[in-house]
């Protein structure tokens, strides 16, 4: 049997958790090719590097992060893609699906330079290109300075350190993939309501190409695609994009399923926060209630640009 051509961005991070599937089909008894692809998200003009998978969106479509992968595997140069949840838009191509979510690593933001988010100086420079970070955090500490910052997870860290931000907001998964988990600390769900998919991997392949279907399948764990059905559905149907400052984290306990949401503007001066519970098979019915559900309370209006 031929290898597995397995498509990838050819981040560091986006080269890590591709590394990870590669690991896991390769124990499974595949053999797999690691391809790196180049997508429109990261050929950035100046040289200004594109963030890692998941370390927040770029004011472009988010398809500009998956666009030139799909094309790979409707082309069929690669057979199986591997994605940052986060980074895939809630409409696909035809004839792509998701066929596979492994486990899910830390779904948290992550405030870096401070030991907790109470702890960051008032006033303090607070860095960040994700505009659901920034109403969240201006909706929780109206005092701080939101300043850009872009790149991946390395020179984010560096700009930490050299440019004048007394903290920086990353993802936790993001750290932990780099072995980096140790200079962030976890801001609970609670307080700051993660992007849909955060912390997820998606496997992307061709609708019925019958063995990558059959492989991502094998490594899917069942709690982690639950949890991104539910998040999913939510932000499709509230109509959100990755320019969108909307939050949502599902939580499972058992065939319980706790599913949190966050709308607001930008600027943190209106918001509005949802909670759901409903059983676990319910998932995707739970997003698009919850999505009903802020939308009656005015989301649309808050996100209108």
């Amino acid at each position: 049997m031929s290898a597995i051509r397995l498509g990838s961005r050819g981040s560091a991070l986006a080269l890590t958790q591709a590394g990870l599937v590669r690991n896991a089909l390769e124990a499974l008894g595949e053999e797999v090719e690691l391809i790196p692809i180049t997508t429109s998200g990261d050929e950035r003009p100046g040289g200004v590097t594109a963030p890692d998978p998941g370390t927040g969106p770029m004011p472009e479509d988010k398809a500009r992060f998956t666009k030139e992968i799909e094309e790979a595997l409707l082309a069929g140069r690669i057979d199986l893609a591997v994605h940052s949840a986060k980074d895939v838009p809630g409409d696909l191509p035809d004839g792509l699906s998701i066929v596979g979510v492994p486990a899910r690593a830390d779904a948290r933001d992550a405030i870096c330079g401070a030991a907790s988010l109470e702890d960051v100086p008032e006033g303090a420079a607070v860095g960040t290109a994700s505009l659901r970070r920034q109403a969240q955090l201006l909706a929780l500490r109206p005092d701080l300075e939101i300043r850009e910052l872009r790149g991946n997870v390395d020179t984010r860290l560096r700009k930490l350190h050299e440019d004048g931000y007394d903290a920086i907001v990353l993802a936790c998964a993001g750290l932990e993939r780099l072995g980096r988990a140790g200079e962030g600390s976890p801001i609970p769900s609670a307080e700051m309501v993660p992007a849909a998919g955060q912390g997820c991997l998606a496997l992307e392949a061709r609708t019925g190409d019958a063995h990558p279907v059959e492989v991502a399948a094998a490594l899917t764990d069942r709690e982690a695609l639950t949890r991104l059905t539910a998040e999913r559905a939510l932000v499709t149907a509230i109509g959100a994009d990755c320019n969108t400052p909307i939050g949502a984290h599902a939580q499972l306990d058992g065939q319980f399923l706790r599913l949190s949401a966050f709308v607001g503007m930008p600027d943190g001066s209106h918001w509005i926060r949802d909670v759901i519970e409903t059983d676990a098979q319910e998932a995707s019915e739970a997003g698009h209630a919850i999505a009903q559900r802020l939308l009656a309370a005015g989301a649309g209006e808050l996100l209108s640009p």
